[in-house]
């Protein structure tokens, strides 16, 4: 056999492969048992008509980039500095405070009903979506289904997320085809996953209708709902930069250890963090974030576990606090 023979064999050989891996999953869901069962459970559980559900399964794809962007969230491969640059940047600033004065009186009705200020329900949308100029091009139908049915490690959570889907397209008289989100199924503005829209949306227009995709209104108003419903407070310090004296085994250990605040201002004085003027018996946690030429060391206070509700990343809340009082900042100056 001449080389160039051998060389298109292999190359051959090569393609069969590649498109056979690519078929593990090729067989349409409707055809697929497991996605049977699940129609089934939906009929009985939630009276669902079958001929529909068929008729959706029939049009849902499988998304192998769906799960490619879940499985290297920036939250768990960039430090700091790196996540940081993404969120907290000049455009993104300038166009907060763009979005909060077109938007002046609806964010201070949110504030007067819900706790919760301009710059936090600003700066949810201003890293979720840009401010609705980045929502997401996925069918919502396909990325739950995929990341439902062929995601092992959180298939679990993702099959109750397209249930809640469903149920919100049939509460809300939407085709469950037509809607779009992100990779992960996140719709609208504020970027709600199924479940949270059906709990926290609400009609902040009351127009009779919780639009989160079109409408800025009740946008702001299911994030600052959001909110007050996991407990934001408003009545202290999110966060606080601190300084340390000494990098200690035991403080090392303490630092990113939670998300909730459980450890007491006290016990981080006893350590070596200095906490001048902070209350003693107040609960933080103690974020040391990575990236610079030092480390940064910060304590977390209630509402800050407020944002990581969220997203459950430190990284998140922090660049969520830090945009939004930059935004806040600059609102100051620029609109008084």
């Amino acid at each position: 056999m001449s080389k160039q023979v051998l060389k298109s064999v292999m190359v051959a050989c090569a393609l069969l492969s590649a498109a056979s891996a690519s078929n593990v999953y090729a067989e349409p869901y409707l055809q697929r048992e497991d996605i049977d069962a699940f129609i089934n459970e939906l009929v009985q559980q939630h009276d669902f008509s079958r001929a529909e559900l068929e008729e959706v399964f029939a049009a849902a794809q499988r998304r192998q980039d769906i799960i490619d962007l879940i499985s290297r969230p920036a939250e768990r491969r960039l430090n700091w500095q790196e996540y940081s640059k993404i969120f907290l940047d000049e455009q993104r600033i300038a166009r907060g405070v763009e979005f909060w004065v077109q938007n002046k009186e609806t964010l201070e009705r949110a504030e007067r009903q819900y706790g919760v200020p301009p710059e936090v329900i600003v700066a949810i949308i201003g890293v979720e979506t840009r401010y609705g100029r980045v929502t997401g091009g996925h069918r919502v139908v396909d990325a739950l289904t995929t990341l439902g049915f062929d995601y092992p490690p959180r298939a679990k959570f993702f099959r109750k997320e397209l249930t809640q889907f469903l149920l919100l397209a049939r509460e809300e008289g939407k085709n469950p085809l037509s809607l779009k989100g992100s990779y992960a199924g996140a719709m609208g503005f504020g970027q709600f996953i199924p479940s949270s829209y059906r709990h926290y949306a609400v009609d902040f227009d009351n127009d009779g209708v919780r639009d989160i995709w079109q409408n800025r209104v009740d946008a702001i108003g299911s994030v600052a709902n959001y909110f007050k419903r996991h407990g934001w407070q408003g009545d202290a310090a999110v966060a606080v930069p601190v300084q340390v004296q000494n990098e200690t085994p035991e403080l090392l250990k303490l630092a990113n250890d939670s998300l909730k605040p459980t450890h007491s201002i006290a016990e981080m004085a006893r350590l070596g963090v200095e906490v001048e003027d902070l209350d003693p018996e107040a609960r933080v946690l103690l974020l040391r974030l990575m990236g610079g030429d030092e480390p940064e060391y910060w304590l977390g206070f209630d509402d800050f576990y407020v944002i990581t509700r969220y997203n459950h990343s430190r990284l998140y809340a922090m660049a969520v606090y830090q945009l939004g009082q930059a935004i806040m900042k600059r609102h100051k100056i620029t609109v008084g």
